[in-house]
């Protein structure tokens, strides 16, 4: 019970709690626990947090929110991630620390989050941070066409021209609702593509299914919203979360899989 809540809760080194109690419920075999979650220096009473367990033993029930449950609650993930997140990425070739985004480049939340982004790139050179497309197509018309111009940019032109494709949507990307095509084909010149190659490449069948695949991966893993961050195998919902304790979040896993000990300069995903 404690190496799990220590990796809920251990990158905050403020962060004190005790498990008060484990309780049988009326549920067949489902336990109740129940934890004090204090601060340290903090004279306020401690607040009381309760999850179940199920019966399996292999998952938490917290709120609306389901976790794996165990000493490493995020590995199962990170490792279909490590397998599977295969789109263009910024900073380390090493996959010890991975911050795999899940976009949707109409979103406009993932557009506010687009800075936070650029600066975990900075301040975490020895990080693999890989962008997967995750178009929200009931909601954003023109994020799925978005998406699959971005899988031709990086194929053509490369990761440094595909991250200079998405800002350009994202600096434009109130015009994808009046003139989707005009608009993703002057993005793509911005990042140095052709355009009309581009646009006959996004109209393919592999094009598509390279963004089906992406959606698809999120889905197993449990994308529910766009931006969302995982720090190895860990959601993260960044555009939510202070960019201190995002810092602390990466830090931790940083430290944990032993990635604060490769140099800075591991690799380059950018051509």
């Amino acid at each position: 019970m404690n190496a799990f809540l220590k990796q809920l809760w251990g990158y905050d080194p403020n962060r004190v709690w005790e498990v008060v109690g484990i309780q049988s419920t009326d549920a067949p075999n489902v336990s109740r626990v129940s934890i004090l979650v204090g601060e340290q220096g903090v004279s306020r009473t401690p607040a009381t947090t309760v999850f179940f367990v199920t019966p399996d033993g292999q998952h938490a029930i917290a709120g609306s929110s389901v976790i794996t449950f165990g000493a490493h609650p995020f590995a199962s993930v990170q490792e279909k991630l490590v397998q599977q997140a295969t789109g263009p990425y910024r900073g380390s070739s090493s996959k010890k620390l991975m911050l795999v985004e899940f976009a949707d480049l109409q979103c406009p939340h993932c557009k506010e989050a687009a800075p936070t982004v650029d600066h975990l790139v900075k301040d975490f050179p020895n990080a693999r941070v890989v962008f997967q497309n995750f178009p929200l197509t009931n909601v954003h018309p023109a994020a799925e066409k978005a998406a699959e111009y971005g899988v031709c940019i990086a194929r053509q032109k490369g990761n440094a021209a595909f991250f200079q494709y998405i800002q350009a949507v994202y600096d434009t990307q109130a015009d994808l609702m009046t003139n989707a095509d005009q608009t993703l084909k002057a993005a793509a010149t911005k990042a140095g593509a052709d355009a009309a190659e581009v646009s006959t490449c996004a109209a393919s069948p592999s094009a598509k299914a390279a963004v089906d695949a992406s959606v698809k991966l999120g889905q197993e893993i449990g994308v529910d919203q766009t931006p969302l961050l995982f720090v190895n195998g860990r959601p993260v919902p960044v555009a939510g979360v202070p960019y201190a304790t995002l810092k602390q979040i990466i830090s931790y896993e940083a430290s944990e899989s032993g990635a604060t000990a490769e140099a800075a300069t591991a690799g380059t995903g950018t051509k």
